[in-house]
């Protein structure tokens, strides 16, 4: 299912669509956007003889997908964020400088934080700050990162080597701690493709850390190796921290678990 939204893009409309659970941005529209030219798909064409490496990958960075057009919905080539990115860095235009500045300063400060990893926490918390978190829900999220890169170091180096195998393991955890896989989580708070940790109050943020390092103590004292052992665990970890939840919704007679979004029910964020 592609859900079709626009996005303003230096002031003009680039349309995009979800695929496969991320952004794709109709080709078109990006390129319109940075150029002088009424003609995007000839400047793309010759975009591509200018560039033969970007000709070469052409075919693995685009996809053609269903956009909404005033004439209907249409099949249109888009590109993921990555591949958008990999595009404008092809455009000689003075328009495409920012952008290419922008890739230029996130790749140099990555860098830096591989060299210096409290640098990435940092910058983080700052952002945090800038958006209007307060001090007390920053520490409890920061914290909640450390926790979840620990969980997700175990899983690696017991068993669980792809993407979705942590998926699997995470709704697990979520399931027994909240009742909700986090997709579910996330249709319940009316979000898509922002982060659901980012929409948790206090609670909701404690709980996730609470299920997710008594899941990394388990696999430790227990030495757990295989996906089966894996899942096993992930449930007994979110099992421990669901019923800390129950007991809180028992003491203050409401639910833990509500429709309700951290960001969008506060106005100052």
């Amino acid at each position: 299912m592609t859900d079709t939204r626009i996005a303003i893009f230096k002031g003009k409309n680039i349309r995009k669509v979800v695929y496969k659970n991320e952004w794709w941005f109709v080709v078109e529209d990006v390129v319109l956007s940075l150029i002088d030219s009424s003609d995007p798909k000839q400047y793309i064409q010759r975009m591509k003889l200018r560039d033969p490496e970007l000709a070469k990958g052409w075919v693995q960075i685009v996809h053609t997908l269903k956009v909404s057009t005033p004439g209907g919905e249409q099949g249109m080539i888009c590109a993921n964020t990555e591949g958008a990115f990999r595009i404008v860095q092809s455009i000689p235009s003075p328009k495409a400088e920012p952008f290419k500045r922008w890739l230029a300063k996130v790749g140099y400060e990555r860098v830096q934080e591989i060299e210096d990893p409290e640098l990435g926490s940092k910058r983080t918390r700052m952002l945090y700050k800038l958006k209007g978190y307060p001090e007390s829900w920053i520490e409890n999220r920061m914290r909640g990162i450390v926790i979840r890169e620990e969980l997700t170091d175990e899983w690696q180096k017991r068993g669980a080597k792809e993407n979705k195998d942590y998926e699997i393991l995470t709704a697990e955890i979520s399931k027994a701690t909240f009742g909700v896989t986090p997709a579910e989580y996330k249709n319940l708070k009316g979000i898509k493709k922002q982060n659901l940790r980012d929409h948790m109050d206090d609670f909701e943020l404690l709980l996730t850390t609470l299920g997710e390092r008594t899941t990394t103590e388990i696999h430790k004292t227990e030495d757990s190796k295989g996906m089966k052992k894996l899942k096993e665990d992930a449930k007994d970890g979110g099992d421990i921290a669901g019923r800390a939840r129950a007991d809180l919704e028992k003491r203050l007679k409401r639910s833990i678990v509500t429709k309700k979004s951290y960001v969008l029910d506060n106005k100052k964020f």
